[in-house]
């Protein structure tokens, strides 16, 4: 019997995580179980023993995949087995990946794949929250370097409480909802949606969760050394060549110090890199420039290029655009941009362009989720797309990517809170990325709030988004917050944060770390400069359309929602669906109905208002509960030797007997003149309590004529 080695996490509310190795996947290089309440979860770890030739970055692979059978459920589709990852396991390999991508060393690069897998689960705590602990700890107890540990927790705000990894349930009630993930020095990523809270809330909520990691990650340091893996294996990836390295940066730092900090446009700006590199090239011949010289020119040149932005930052305030740190780049946005979707916004900020479009549709176009643990339907749709020749790049598109699944869920988090409950429409935002030299992601929230409003959607708020950059050195003693950064500003720099809200609050943020020491003071600052220029984006926004626009455009879908009882439900539908198949046959319009807490609730769409009061009028004509003493027209449907039946109302006939027909005696109905197929009015002048049968009458409607009196001979 194998006896593993197991550490046990307490948190705050008295719950406990349990981190277990030695018993499964022992030819990884690390294996963890993580077990918390009836949640149990598998990380592995493995890593090539060298480097591939040529590599010079950190070739990180990160999988979180979701067991069917951890729920006791069956996969859908054909197969009936775990497919491609879902969105949802998409966007949890990138909350592991960006907390740990920083931390290993800048020189290791050798292949390290991290799968987690999650085998059971109850539905009620979220496994996503746990993942990143998960990963960690997998790599605490094998031998590749890594500079954590490292934990990452979910905390919610419930009823004005901090709650660490709350449940499902708890969660739906919580106003606020971010990851964080921390060493035990410092905050590497946070990320997560809210409803519209300060800057200040923000912050409390991070200082919160890092008090918990705090605590995981003194856990997995004493598990580790219970496992005896402090000492991590040596190696050696690359080869580098001293004298190289000086000669560049003698001969080529203040010619790229010059270009950094002349403000030139961004292909004028690597045109003018790209030719400093290769001029220094031609001074080898072709035996002394090999690939490997090449690829170590190259190398160093980066450095050179990173250090001398940096340096124009930090001690002249000067950015690669010629900009002030505060300052955001020129923006102009049109709305009505394109005639065929029922909205559509183009929002230009600098060098970064996104086309938005909005499509309105009815209950038949909710996107149906069949993720393990979440099987529901979303009305709200954001799709983000980023082509190559965004960035000028001569290759072909291919299927959607991590990057883009992550960049759309960002943007879907920020605009989500502003739209109207109960809102009738199924909303689809389509955002097109023409152009990108910076915060793409930003760009469509912005073109998504101008596209809804351009459709006509009645949003709760505008909101605006900006990604703000970080320039430090000595530990963030000294340090440059950035507004509105660049790519180049993006991938030199210290940080990557952005935040979207509205003028009264954050709705969504996404931040990510690259450098050890970020204090709270630098998080605290870049909160306050990003709402001033969050507010500045706003304004120019509203400068091009100020409110939503008051009606829908012309060619959009109408759609009006009729509350019924439940006990209607099945009369609308009707056997086998021909009711409710006829109404829309014959009034053209689109009609679902769905049971909602006891609740009948109809939506009916059509592209006019004639088909929708239509369908409206036969609906409520089904559901009407027939009143004794009511006045109704009705259809004659049948005829018999004793009376007709009426369909007074639909699907509900009634017997109008021969001696109610008229106030004369007749011998059959003919008599009276009316036919099968004719309509008239009747009313209705008794329920039979037993049978529900409906009692007719024609004659009360008609004048009663006068007693006639006759004299006695």
């Amino acid at each position: 019997m194998i006896n593993p080695i197991v550490k046990t996490i307490q948190l705050c509310d008295g719950r406990t995580i349990t981190l277990e190795t030695g018993k499964l996947a022992k030819q990884a290089d690390g294996s963890v179980v993580l077990r918390m309440n009836n949640t149990m979860i598998l990380a592995t770890v493995s890593a090539a023993k060298d480097a591939n030739p040529g590599v010079d970055f950190m070739p990180l692979q990160v999988e979180y995949k979701e067991k069917y059978s951890a729920f006791g459920r069956f996969p859908g589709g054909f197969t009936r087995r775990e497919g491609r990852a879902s969105d949802y396991e998409v966007l949890t390999d990138r909350l592991i990946d960006r907390a740990l991508r920083p931390l290993f060393p800048d020189d290791y690069h050798a292949e390290v794949f991290v799968n987690i897998i999650l085998f059971s689960t109850d539905g009620e705590d979220i496994p996503d929250a746990l993942t990143g602990l998960a990963a960690s700890a997998a790599l605490a107890v094998s031998t590749i370097p890594f500079n954590g540990p490292l934990a990452e927790v979910r905390v919610a705000r419930i009823d004005d409480e901090f709650k660490i990894n709350p449940t499902f349930k708890e969660l739906k009630r919580a106003d606020m909802d971010i990851m964080v993930g921390a060493t035990m020095d410092n905050i590497m990523m946070v990320e997560g949606e809210m409803k519209e809270v300060s800057e200040a809330e923000l912050l409390d909520a991070i200082k919160f969760a890092h008090e918990t990691i705090k605590t995981m990650c003194q856990a997995q340091i004493e598990f580790m050394e219970e496992v005896g893996t402090t000492v991590k294996r040596e190696y050696s990836h690359e080869v580098n060549d001293e004298e190289l390295r000086k000669d560049i940066k003698e001969k080529l730092y203040d010619k790229v110090y010059a270009i950094a900090g002349a403000g030139k446009p961004k292909q004028e700006r690597s045109d003018a890199f790209h030719e400093i590199v290769e001029e220094y090239k031609t001074q080898f011949n072709e035996e002394e420039l090999t690939e490997e010289k090449i690829a170590l020119i190259n190398r160093y040149y980066h450095d050179v290029e990173k250090e001398a932005m940096r340096r124009c930052i930090l001690d002249e305030g000067i950015r690669l655009d010629g900009r002030k740190t505060t300052e955001i780049r020129p923006i102009w946005s049109e709305v009505n941009f394109i005639p065929g979707p029922h909205g559509s916004a183009l929002f230009t900020r600098g060098e970064t362009q996104a086309l938005a479009t909005v499509t309105l549709g009815t209950k038949l176009d909710e996107k149906i989720i069949d993720d393990v643990l979440n099987n529901e339907k979303e009305r709200f749709l954001l799709h983000y797309n980023f082509p190559p020749f965004a960035t000028g790049d001569a290759r072909p598109q291919r299927a959607v990517g991590r990057r883009e699944i992550g960049h759309g869920n960002l943007a879907h988090r920020a605009l989500k809170p502003m739209i109207p409950e109960s809102y009738p429409y199924v909303i689809r935002i389509v955002s097109d990325i023409l152009e990108s030299n910076g915060s793409s992601s930003m760009a469509t929230v912005c073109a998504g709030t101008l596209s809804l409003m351009d459709a006509g959607v009645q949003i709760k708020k505008p909101v605006s988004g900006i990604a703000m950059g970080l320039i430090s050195e000595n530990k963030g003693t000294k340090y440059a917050v950035l507004s509105d950064i660049l790519g180049d500003e993006d991938h030199l720099g210290d940080m990557d944060f952005k935040v979207t809200g509205t003028r009264d609050g954050i709705t969504a943020t996404q931040m990510d770390i690259k450098v050890d020491g970020l204090s709270y003071e630098i998080l605290e600052n870049a909160l306050a400069q990003a709402k001033q220029g969050r507010e500045h984006i706003l304004g120019k926004m509203l400068e091009t359309l100020s409110e939503p626009r008051e009606d829908l455009k012309e060619h959009a879908p109408r759609i009006e929602v009729m509350i019924i009882p439940k006990d209607f439900i099945g009369a609308v539908i009707g056997p086998g669906g021909k009711i409710i198949q006829k109404i829309q046959e014959e009034t053209g319009a689109t009609i679902t109905i769905e049971d909602i807490d006891g609740i009948g609730r109809v939506e009916i769409a059509g592209t006019g208002k004639n088909s929708i009061e239509s369908a409206k009028l036969r609906i409520k004509a089904i559901v009407t509960v027939p009143e004794i003493g009511e006045i109704y027209e009705g259809k004659i449907r049948s005829i018999m030797p004793y009376g007709a039946f009426i369909e007074f109302l639909p699907g509900k006939d009634g017997l109008l007997h021969i001696s109610e027909i008229d106030w004369k005696r007749l011998d059959s109905v003919e008599e009276s003149g009316i036919r099968e197929g004719d309509v008239i009015q009747v009313k209705l002048i008794d329920i039979d309590p037993k049978s529900g049968k409906f009692k007719l009458s024609r004659k009360v409607l008609l004048p009663r004529p006068e007693r006639q009196e006759y004299s006695r001979k």
